[in-house]
């Protein structure tokens, strides 16, 4: 894999990473959905008009975009798994942007996944 498809997969897999983030910080302001048949239009629009939220429909949408250019150029059998590396992108930026905790155990977990794409990117 060359350096040109390695940046089209990664561009994808943090758009794809950010998308979770964004969608994250706009349920954080709306607070904890419980749907109802009375509640789920205000609910919607509540949702819909939360910029973070429409920011991260816009990273998924330009994500889907920039994984086709890059899955184009590898087997899929490489690609699909390299998306494990937005568990590793997401969980850093869950815990700068979002105050999550990572504790060892996810920290043990995230550098099993790196060993693999490591492994994986070299086969």
């Amino acid at each position: 894999m060359n350096l040109s498809t390695f940046g089209f997969i990664f561009t994808g897999i943090c758009l794809n990473a950010i998308a979770q983030l964004l969608l994250k910080m706009g349920t954080n302001a709306v607070g904890a959905i419980h749907l109802t048949a009375d509640n789920w239009f205000p609910i919607s629009v509540k949702l819909a008009t939360q910029l973070p939220i429409i920011g991260g429909l816009t990273c998924y949408g330009l994500s889907v975009v920039v994984w086709i250019i890059g899955l184009s150029r590898i087997p899929v059998t490489i690609a699909y798994p390299l998306l494990s590396l937005g568990y590793i992108v997401n969980a850093i930026g869950a815990w700068y942007f979002l105050g999550e905790v990572i504790s060892a155990q996810r920290m043990l977990s995230i550098g099993i996944i790196v060993v693999g794409v490591i492994l994986l990117v070299r086969s």
